[in-house]
C-alpha cells in the first residue's frame, strides 16, 4: 500500500504525464476514426446520419482548422494562467506550495483535453480529400469531424470550469485546506495509531557499523520491505538515523547496523552488502515530498505563517488561519505513536529501526518561527495560546511537559512586547486556562 502511495505521489507531482497520454490517445483516435468512417460510409442509421457532420471537404477542413487553431491558443492561455498562479503562490504564500499545484488533477486533465483536441483535429485533417486531389474520390470523415466538433464544445465548457477552478485554487483558504488534507493522508499512511501494538526499538550497542550517505539531497522515502529483507538475509539490525525530510550530505552518517545480540558484523562481504543495500533502499531528491515525510505539511503551513508575517506581506489574518490548520494537524498527531518505528522480520524479530520525529520535534518546528515573527501581533499570539489549549485538551499526559515548555516560551516571547492592559489580561487568562488543563487529574 505504501509503495503504491509513493508511486502515485511521484506520478501526480509531474505536470506532463496526463497531457502526453491525452496527445497519444488523440493521435490513435485521429488515425482510427477515418478508417471507421470509410468502412461505414453510406451505411449509417437514419438518426445518426442526420446528426453527424454533413459538409463537403472544404467545409470539413474549415471546421478542423478552426478547432485546431483555436485550441492551441486556448492551451497557451491555460498554461499562462497556470504559470501566473504558480508565481502568485510562490511569492505570496510559500515556494513549497508549488508541488500542490502541479499535483492538481483538474489542471492536468484540462491541459490534456485541450492538447488532445488540437492533436486530434490536425490528425483527422490529413484524411480529408477533395475530388480533385490526384483524381481520387472525395472523402469526408463525417464521424471523425463530428467528434472534433464535440471535443471543441467540451473544451469550451472545461475552459469555463477551469477558470472557476483556478479562481478557487488561488484562494489561501483552499490552499491551506489542500495542504491539510495531504498532510492528513501522509500521517495516516505512515504512522501507527496509539491503540495499536508496536515493538519497542532495541538499544543500539556500543559496537556497531556505520553507513554513510552516497549522495546529497532530501531524504524522500525509505523502501521498508527491502530493508527488512536485507536484514533478515544477513541476520542484522539496521537503524536509519535520518528522518524523511532531512537533507543528506554525501559522506555523512546515514544508518547503523549490528548483530541482533549486539556487536559488529565482521564479514567484509556482508558489510559491503548491507551498505549497498541501504544505499539502494534510501531515496533522495531535490525537494521534500509528502510520500513519507510526516512533517512536510506542517512545514508548508509554517512557511505560510512566516510569509504572512513578513513586512512585505503583513497579512496576520492568513497567519491565524494557517495556525488553525497547524493546530488541527498537531492534535491529529497526538493520536499516533511518534518517534522511532521498529519493523520486524521473520519470526517477529526486530530488524529495522526507522527514525521519526517526536511530538516535541513536530511542535517545536511548527510554532517556534511563528512565535518569534508574530510575538508583537495580538491575533497571532492569541492563536498560539489557543493552539496550546487545543493540544492540552487532546494530548496524552506524556505530552504535557512539552506543551508546558512551549507555553512558557510563548509567555517569555511576549513579555517585552507593547501590548495594552486588556490584551495582556486576555493572554494571562489563556495562559492560566492551559496551565489548569495540564494540571487536571
Amino acid at each position: 500500500m505504501l509503495t503504491h502511495s509513493v508511486a502515485r505521489d511521484a506520478f501526480r507531482a509531474q505536470l506532463w504525464p496526463i497531457p502526453v497520454t491525452g496527445v497519444v490517445l488523440a493521435v490513435v483516435a485521429g488515425l482510427f476514426l477515418p478508417h471507421l468512417d470509410a468502412g461505414v460510409d453510406g451505411n449509417l442509421p437514419g438518426w445518426l446520419d442526420a446528426v453527424v457532420f454533413s459538409g463537403d471537404p472544404d467545409a470539413s477542413r474549415t471546421v478542423l482548422d478552426a478547432v485546431a487553431s483555436s485550441l492551441i491558443t486556448v492551451t497557451a492561455l491555460t498554461f499562462s494562467l497556470t504559470v501566473v498562479t504558480l508565481q502568485l503562490a510562490s511569492s505570496q504564500f510559500s515556494p513549497r506550495l508549488l508541488r500542490t499545484f502541479t499535483q492538481d488533477l483538474f489542471v492536468q486533465a484540462t491541459l490534456a483535453l485541450f492538447l488532445a483536441t488540437f492533436t486530434y483535429s490536425l490528425t483527422v485533417l490529413r484524411s480529408v480529400r477533395s475530388s480533385v486531389d490526384g483524381g481520387t474520390a472525395a472523402f469526408v470523415p463525417r464521424i471523425a469531424v463530428t467528434v472534433s466538433f464535440l471535443l471543441a464544445l467540451a473544451s469550451v465548457i472545461v475552459l469555463v470550469l477551469f477558470l472557476a477552478h483556478l479562481t478557487r485554487q488561488i484562494r489561501v483558504e483552499t490552499m491551506l485546506h489542500n495542504v491539510h488534507l495531504d498532510a492528513s493522508r501522509t500521517i495516516a499512511a505512515n504512522l501507527i495509531r496509539r491503540s495499536d501494538d508496536s515493538v519497542a526499538p532495541p538499544p543500539t550497542p556500543a559496537q556497531s557499523t556505520r553507513v554513510f550517505a552516497t549522495e546529497s539531497g532530501f531524504l524522500l522515502r525509505v523502501d521498508q520491505r527491502q530493508l527488512v529483507d536485507l536484514a533478515d538475509d544477513v541476520d542484522a539490525v539496521i537503524r536509519i538515523d535520518r528522518e524523511p525530510g532531512d537533507f543528506l550530505v554525501t559522506g555523512t552518517p546515514l544508518a547503523t547496523f549490528w548483530q541482533p545480540g549486539g556487536g559488529c558484523l565482521t564479514e567484509p562481504d556482508v558489510i559491503t552488502r548491507v551498505r549497498a543495500g541501504v544505499g539502494e533502499a534510501v531515496h533522495t531528491g531535490p525537494e521534500r515530498t509528502a510520500a513519507q515525510d510526516v512533517g512536510h505539511g506542517l512545514r508548508q503551513l509554517t512557511d505560510v505563517v512566516n510569509k504572512a508575517l513578513s513586512p512585505g506581506i503583513n497579512d496576520p489574518t492568513t497567519a491565524v488561519h494557517a495556525l488553525g490548520h497547524i493546530s488541527s494537524l498537531l492534535v491529529e498527531l497526538t493520536r499516533y505513536q511518534l518517534g522511532p518505528v521498529t519493523l520486524t522480520g521473520a519470526g517477529n524479530v526486530p530488524r529495522v529501526i526507522l527514525n521519526r520525529p517526536s511530538f516535541e520535534g513536530h511542535l517545536d518546528a511548527s510554532i517556534t518561527q511563528p512565535r518569534r515573527y508574530g510575538a508583537s501581533d495580538p491575533a497571532v499570539v492569541n492563536s498560539l495560546f489557543r493552539l496550546c489549549e487545543d493540544l492540552a485538551w487532546n494530548s496524552p499526559r506524556e505530552h504535557y511537559p512539552v506543551i508546558a515548555h512551549q507555553l512558557e516560551r510563548l509567555r517569555a516571547s511576549i513579555a517585552d512586547e507593547s501590548f495594552d492592559d486588556v490584551e495582556r489580561s486576555r493572554f494571562a487568562k489563556l495562559h492560566d486556562t492551559v496551565v489548569a488543563l495540564l494540571r487536571r487529574p
